[in-house]
């Protein structure tokens, strides 16, 4: 029987294969009550599970030569939860007050930390819970006396390029037993788009779906499958015809990248030769050859909190130090646009906590970004050195995260000036005149953005979270996430109101939201004056097609008339008119 099921698609294209289903251990676990004499051997049993886990990591660690570079990080974040009081001690606590087993207190503690993250508003953040989950069921994986290992039911006869994984949710581990294959397509029933399995998804340029809730319960192992990346969906036993028309669609996808792999080295100009700059956003040092890899002429958002996101602790200045040269030298000699790091009130950063107690209502509006900077000048200053020590090496660029007021611009100024001054006193070399922009993510920055242009060098629009802040909707939250409109009349005035005051007093602008990688916006953003995009590396060459086939001195026209339409329906029509 066929059927389709839907879910979030975090890699386009579109695999056809065979269901290859993952199996993974339960954590529904015994309640036991346990002999006081008892309790003390129940938490050496719990401490020697954690260090088996710890060790089995660090194999795993020492074993991803050759996997993308996003793996390392995420067994880090493992690693660093196994490290954490909040898995490591409180369990113990558990055993001690309840006279419980191992098992079941542990699977107690996991649940109370994943409705912790499950409040938290970063959706990065709020994903890591997945990670919690299967840390958890590594170390019980260790009480039952199976360690963890990741099975995979047989499908002889079928080559593994046709193989699509079927799972409940990936581990990294599974990832790192996958690492000299090349299965088709990765599909699960959790995870989101910043999940480590979209990211390696992306990563390895293959279509996945996640978040399809009842998948691995649905399909039977040998099902023929046909993943559309593109739209989110999953069409279990297609029938011929189907099945024909999506072969079709599969081979004119891989003749179009194939030819796009010819724009690499073009020049990026439109038709009437406005020159147009593609830059990339990455998160990781590893992330630079990839970007490369498509012609990123730049670096355009390197989100620094991801160095500190995937360990226990604050990086000092040198690990930065040499993250971020590490970065500019890879570049060699193209510009790098390093932000600031935008981490919230969900996030404790003080070492001893990992997780943290400090929850609020709601985070994206707390002290988050350069609110939290500027709040802890010794962590700041720390990260503006490091910052500047790179920038002897290649030309960097300061981006500052949720600017909302004047003042603070001027304290950040204030602080970059600080730092400058504790270099010179040691002689260190650094960029003097280091360029120095601002988010445009918060309303409120876009409708006075002149008190940004006369303190700032440059801006970078981030309309992931513009519209998020302008339409009061929690993108991430699926019963709104319908209602989160990039081409809502009142975000895309902003935006034009932003590109149009900046061209004024010849202040460059990016934009380095989803909405650059967007190649169905290409068109309306460059007519809207937009001269810098940035975007994920594997959206660069598609964005660049559509550069090089527009017209300017066209768009502009049409697009002055899109922009004065009210109703959502014409908006849309005249969009697809513009790209017709």
């Amino acid at each position: 029987m066929s059927f389709t099921l839907h879910g979030l698609g975090v890699s386009g294209g579109i695999a056809i294969g065979r269901a290859m289903l993952m199996s993974h251990a339960t954590l529904e676990v015994a309640h036991l009550t346990i002999a006081p004499r008892m309790v003390e051997k129940e938490i050496a049993r719990f401490d020697t599970a954690i260090l088996a886990a710890k060790s089995e990591l660090e194999t795993m660690k020492g074993s991803t030569g050759n996997a993308p570079a996003e793996l390392g990080a995420f067994i880090d974040i493992h690693r660093m939860f196994l490290e954490d009081p909040e898995l490591a001690e409180k369990p113990r606590e558990i055993i001690r007050e309840r006279r419980c087993n191992a098992e079941w207190a542990l699977v107690q503690q996991m649940e109370h930390l994943v409705a912790q993250f499950e409040q938290f508003d970063d959706p990065y953040l709020r994903e890591r819970k997945f990670d919690v989950v299967q840390v958890v069921e590594r170390v019980i994986k260790e009480l039952l006396g199976h360690p963890a290992r990741t099975v995979t039911k047989g499908n002889k006869g079928i080559k593994e390029e046709n193989l699509i994984v079927v799972a409940h949710d990936l581990s990294p581990a599974d990832v790192i037993n996958f690492k000299e294959h090349r299965f088709a397509s990765f599909i699960t029933d959790v995870g989101g788009a910043t999940s480590h399995t979209a990211i390696l998804a992306r990563s390895m340029a293959i279509p996945a779906v996640l978040g399809l809730e009842n998948a691995r319960g649905l399909i039977r192992d040998g099902e023929a499958l046909i993943i559309d990346g593109n739209r989110g969906v999953v069409i279990v036993n297609p029938d011929l015809r189907v099945l024909e028309e999506y072969q079709l669609r599969k081979e004119q996808i891989e003749l179009e990248a194939s030819k796009l792999k010819r724009l690499k080295t073009a020049k990026t100009e439109t038709i009437d030769e406005i020159e147009v700059a593609l830059h990339a956003n990455i998160e990781l040092p590893g992330d630079v050859p990839p970007a490369l890899a498509a012609g990123a002429e730049g670096i355009g958002l390197f989100r620094t909190e991801f160095l500190f996101l995937n360990r226990g602790d604050m990086p000092d200045e040198n690990e930065q130090f040499e993250a971020y040269k590490k970065v500019v030298k890879g570049m060699a000699g193209r510009p790098v646009t390093i932000r600031t790091f935008d981490l919230g009130a969900d996030k404790d950063l003080r070492p001893e906590g990992t997780f943290g107690d400090r929850v609020k209502t709601n985070p994206a509006l707390g002290r988050r970004a350069i609110r939290l900077s500027l709040a802890e000048p010794r962590m700041f200053q720390t990260q503006l050195r490091a910052i500047l020590r790179a920038s002897k090496y290649g030309p960097i660029k300061l981006l500052i995260p949720m600017l909302a007021h004047a003042h603070e611009i001027d304290q950040t100024l204030a602080a970059l000036e600080q730092a400058k001054a504790s270099l010179r006193a040691e002689k260190a070399v650094f960029d003097e005149h280091i360029q120095v922009g601002g988010m445009i993510e918060i309303p409120a920055a876009a409708l006075a953005v002149n008190l940004f242009l006369r303190r700032l060098n440059f801006l970078s629009i981030g309309t992931n979270d513009l519209i998020q802040y302008t339409l009061a909707i929690d993108r991430s939250d699926e019963q709104v996430a319908s209602l989160y409109d990039p081409l809502h009349p009142a975000v895309l005035m902003l935006i034009a109101h932003t590109l149009a005051s900046a061209e004024k007093v010849g202040i460059p602008v990016s934009l380095c939201g989803e909405m650059a990688g967007d190649p169905k916006l290409t068109r309306l953003l460059l007519g809207m004056g937009l001269r810098i995009f940035s975007m994920h590396p594997s959206q660069i060459l598609k964005v660049k097609d559509r550069v090089l086939k527009a017209d300017c001195s066209e768009l502009v026209p049409h697009v002055r008339r899109l922009l004065r339409l009210e109703e959502p329906v014409k908006i849309a029509e005249a969009l697809e008119k513009l790209n017709a």
